[in-house]
């Protein structure tokens, strides 16, 4: 009976599968397991670094350290760019809400003394940009600061962010050479990212800011500090300090630059170059209007301070002294080169100068209405002849003009390291005008008689920069070398090839335009020169009054070079749009640069 009833359950068991019970329990286990595992490894192994990082992160965090950007000096160590500490307020928007930020703008505005209306500007402009932090006043005043830390208890989300920001200490002072730093922006990141800059590092804009960029910044350092849950700091966990940049020591006199920056008060536009013929040293480059470039270490500015800056009519960012203008009778020495070079005008050439020279349909005028006699090249430079150049220069064509020109290194970059903001001017010839002048179609400008004989005096199709003409005197001045400006680089030849070479000019004509720049300044158009200057050694150089072929008021200049024995330096004298002549406006200006220069060489 027994036995019946045993057979009768296994027989219900196998009928109603509870035989598999088993199996199904041990698959579904398995199965668990599996996804268990499947998790585990994708957690541990796959996603093993992501999630460790935000434990990390969590338990640790970098507290970094701003580079130090290497200090720029001049040729005497005089600071001329340095860093200085700044305070400056900011919020953490996470731990900030709206309803938060109501109550916490007053604290601050009652406690520190700030506009409302300033907080709440830069509160909105900031929302939604940086979700750690947004600014909202900078360079704290020091009673500000200790303000805020001994009530930072109770101003929760605000902090006091401790910057070195860019600091030049003589304000506008050689401000187109010194430049300006700027934070790089998104779109700059995504390259200079790769070379170890952060989002919020700075980078050098214009100037020798910008040429030495790789030589004046440091590195990035920082100090890992492990935090609790609260974000209280528990230890250090080590420091990597940030690294110094270089410091740049410039070939700039801080004196002469001064001279030159006031010897340009005054005038409308214009530049001021020195520079050692012998070696290419620039001891001194100004430009008017200029600017403070303390200007671009400030984090706000208004509206009305932006305009003043970019928008003026009067260009303050534009550096005259390597822009390019038309240069007038300045270029005359280059025409009597090209004349004596090619053979056509020996360097004994006498021509009659006249009232008016007819060249296709204009006369062009002799200076004085009336011409100065027969007369060679020395008395043509001395008098500034115009009647003299044009027949040189439209006897020899243009083409030996150019040769010339090339020869002292116009219509090419100077070689000088802030090139990328260098014009290279133009030398007109019949090659240029086929091609279209720049702005026409091949074949529509072709050359003309017009063109050469305003080409001979350095008006309409000629302009060069400032620097460019100091440059081309240089050769005058130092025995026939061509040069290349420089700002630094004192580890550099500067003495020899390619940055010194010797240039194919004949020995009597070099004398000859040397004579002919010596009796300027003796008997001519620049003899004012020395009037106040006794004492001073003997000087070379050119006058010149340019019309301004863009339609202003004429341009005047002055190039000189003393000793005129031993060149020691040249200057170059640049007002523009300031009719009168060279011998009025320019003239005084290079006397002003002289005169510091002359004290500079005794003390």
């Amino acid at each position: 009976m027994v036995s019946k009833n045993k057979n009768l359950d296994v027989s219900k068991q196998r009928n109603t599968g509870l035989a598999n019970q088993p199996s199904i329990l041990f698959a579904l286990v398995m199965t668990l397991f599996m996804a268990m595992f499947v998790r585990l490894f994708g957690l541990q192994i796959l996603q093993g670094p992501f999630y460790r990082k935000l434990s990390e992160e969590n338990r640790i965090r970098l507290v970094s350290s701003q580079p130090i950007r290497g200090r720029i000096l001049d040729r005497n160590e005089n600071v001329l760019a340095r860093n200085k500490i700044a305070y400056n307020l900011s919020i953490q928007p996470r731990l900030v809400d709206r309803d938060h930020w109501s109550v916490l703008r007053l604290k601050l505005s009652n406690l520190l003394q700030i506009p409302l209306e300033s907080l709440d500007f830069n509160f909105a402009k900031g929302v939604g940009v940086d979700p750690f932090r947004i600014s909202l006043a900078d360079d704290l005043q020091a009673e500000q600061v200790l303000r805020f830390k001994e009530r930072s208890n109770d101003l929760k989300g605000a902090q006091v962010d401790v910057e070195l920001i860019r600091y030049y200490p003589f304000g506008s002072l050689a401000s187109h050479v010194l430049g300006y730093t700027q934070p790089i922006n998104t779109n700059e990141f995504k390259t200079l990212g790769k070379k170890g800059y952060e989002i919020r590092d700075r980078i050098g804009r214009i100037g020798v800011e910008a040429a030495y960029e790789s030589h004046l910044r440091g590195k990035w350092g920082g100090e890992m500090l492990e935090v609790d849950a609260s974000g209280t700091v528990q230890r250090s966990l080590g420091i990597k300090p940030p690294v110094v940049g270089k410091d740049l020591v410039l070939t700039i006199d801080i004196e002469l630059q001064r001279a030159a920056e006031k010897a340009l008060v005054g005038k409308p536009g214009g530049a001021i170059v020195a520079l050692d013929p012998r070696t290419g040293a620039i001891r001194a480059m100004a430009s008017t209007p200029t600017f403070d470039p303390n200007f671009f270490s400030k984090r706000f500015t208004t509206q009305k301070e932006y305009d003043q800056l970019f928008r003026s009519p009067q260009m303050p960012l534009f550096s005259r002294a390597i822009n390019a203008y038309d240069p007038g009778s300045t270029w005359k020495p280059v025409t009597g080169m090209a004349g004596m070079e090619s053979g056509k005008f020996p360097l004994d050439v006498k021509l009659k100068t006249v009232p008016c020279l007819k060249y296709g349909s204009h006369c062009f005028p002799e200076h004085n209405g009336k011409g100065f006699g027969k007369i060679g090249y020395e008395d043509a430079l001395r008098v500034s002849s115009n009647t003299f150049f044009y027949q040189v220069g439209v006897g020899v064509g243009s083409n030996h003009l150019y040769d010339a020109a090339k020869k002292l290194g116009f219509d090419s970059l100077t070689g000088i390291e802030i090139s990328f903001e260098e014009s290279k001017g133009i030398v007109g010839n019949e090659e240029w005008a086929r091609k279209g002048r720049g702005w026409a179609k091949p074949g529509q400008t072709p050359w003309i008689p017009e063109d050469i004989a305003s080409a001979s005096i350095g008006q309409a199709v000629v302009q060069i920069t400032p620097l460019q003409l100091a440059r081309a005197y240089a050769v005058f001045a130092n025995g026939g070398y061509l040069v290349t400006p420089h700002l630094a680089g004192n580890e550099i030849d500067w003495m020899s090839p390619p940055r010194r070479i010797k240039v194919d000019i004949k020995p009597s004509t070099l004398k000859t335009i040397r004579r002919g720049l010596r009796k300027v300044v003796e008997s001519g158009t620049g003899s004012s020169l020395t009037w106040t200057l006794p004492d001073f050694p003997p000087v070379a150089g050119k006058t010149g009054t340019a019309e301004d072929s863009t339609g202003g008021s004429d341009h005047a200049w002055f190039v000189c070079f003393a000793p005129y024995e031993s060149s020691e330096i040249v200057v170059v004298a640049f007002a523009q749009n300031t009719p009168g002549g060279g011998s009025v406006h320019a003239v005084p200006m290079a006397r002003q640069v002289l005169e510091a220069w002359q004290i500079i060489r005794k003390g």
